[in-house]
């Protein structure tokens, strides 16, 4: 019941999907917007992005922010062109599928970021998916910020129109929006960790449960292959974020600097999160295989103790089996009420010794 009651609120407050569908923009199949800013004001609408670089370095102020999502070489040929974007990082930024990284070209930084989403589910099942990835790529240059996005979520619409409510920030030029991408990345990051912890959480009360040898083990081995997809876009931002930390970088004003160490103290609090949650799926796991374990070995006891009841019958009826025409009392005629009843009186002292031992 909390898990559904959680997973409704999640639903409820989930940001806003960008409404700049790539099939209505006029710039272009994969564009999904291209806006001019001057002074951290957004300016009139461009047709073309060799418009909005032609407004903005001719009045020398300001930055043009590009957004696209999966282009191909082709549509992505002619922007690298117009930027001078190098073409190790064009290959990168196309082709996806990249690792978290932080590289500088000359005057341009080439950022790539791992976006994660957290998959709504009724019930963990051992084929369920928990964590959905894609890729966020950034470039940033002294007037410009290309950003292309990869997979079906992390839409940036919502963060673009946070930054143009705080026009103070936006003025400080590309590098604001350089650390507000990796500000929301790492948000995501932070709520896709707690709703994992909710999964993490209903693990860990069935195996812990009354029936919880019987439970599922798939289900925890998904969890933490789940968690382990998690761990690869967490992990590895550490480095980059680092860098834009304490690096002196051309691209990044210094002002901005002190707000990337807030995203890196973030990022150490998911990091550590992940890791404890690794750590305590292995310690559930090695709890619900010794429960599987005892609960094997009470079997074994039982059904080895029902052999030792039934053996004392064996014996007897084995005796009485036997064809001797001068066994002792084989003609009398309650020997066979006698030795049943014997049987049974001797089943029963057994059956109650086990009992007492706890074995049956």
């Amino acid at each position: 019941m909390i898990h559904r009651l959680r997973s409704a609120v999640r639903r409820t407050y989930r940001r806003a999907v960008d409404l700049s569908h790539p099939a209505r923009s006029p710039l272009g199949s994969t564009v999904v917007n291209c806006v001019v800013y001057r002074d951290g004001v957004r300016q009139g609408e461009v047709r073309s992005a060799e418009e909005a670089v032609r407004r903005v370095r001719k009045s020398g102020d300001g930055f043009v922010w590009i957004g696209l999502h999966e282009p191909d070489e082709k549509e992505f040929a002619g922007l690298a062109e117009l930027f001078g974007l190098h073409p190790l990082a064009v290959e990168d930024a196309v082709h996806a599928h990249q690792r978290p990284k932080l590289e500088q070209y000359d005057d341009v930084l080439f950022a790539v970021f791992k976006t994660v989403c957290y998959v709504e589910h009724e019930e963990l099942t051992a084929s369920s998916e928990v964590v959905d990835t894609g890729e966020l790529m950034a470039f940033t240059g002294p007037d410009f910020v290309i950003t292309i996005r990869h997979g079906g979520h992390g839409s940036l619409g919502p963060l673009r129109e946070a930054l143009e409510s705080e026009p103070e920030q936006l003025a400080k030029g590309p590098s604001a929006v350089l650390h507000a991408i990796a500000d929301h990345v790492v948000d995501d990051y932070l709520a896709v960790a707690e709703a994992v912890q909710d999964d993490l959480d209903a693990i860990e009360t069935a195996v812990f449960s009354e029936q919880g040898h019987r439970s599922d083990v798939g289900r925890i081995y998904q969890l933490k292959r789940e968690l382990l997809e998690l761990k690869r876009a967490v992990a590895p931002l550490g480095r980059p974020l680092q860098r834009l930390t304490t690096e002196p970088l051309p691209m990044v004003a210094p002002e901005i600097r002190a707000y990337f160490r807030d995203v890196t103290d973030h990022l150490a609090r998911v990091t550590e999160q992940v890791a404890s949650y690794e750590t305590l799926l292995d310690s559930i796991l090695q709890a619900h295989l010794a429960q599987v374990t005892v609960a094997q070995n009470e079997d074994m006891r039982k059904i080895t103790a029902w052999a030792a009841i039934i053996a004392v019958p064996t014996m007897v009826c084995g005796v009485y089996g036997m064809n001797f025409d001068h066994m002792p009392e084989l003609r009398w005629t309650y020997g066979y009420p006698v030795v049943l009843g014997v049987m049974a009186a001797a089943c029963f002292v057994i059956h109650r010794g086990f009992r007492r031992n706890g074995w049956l």
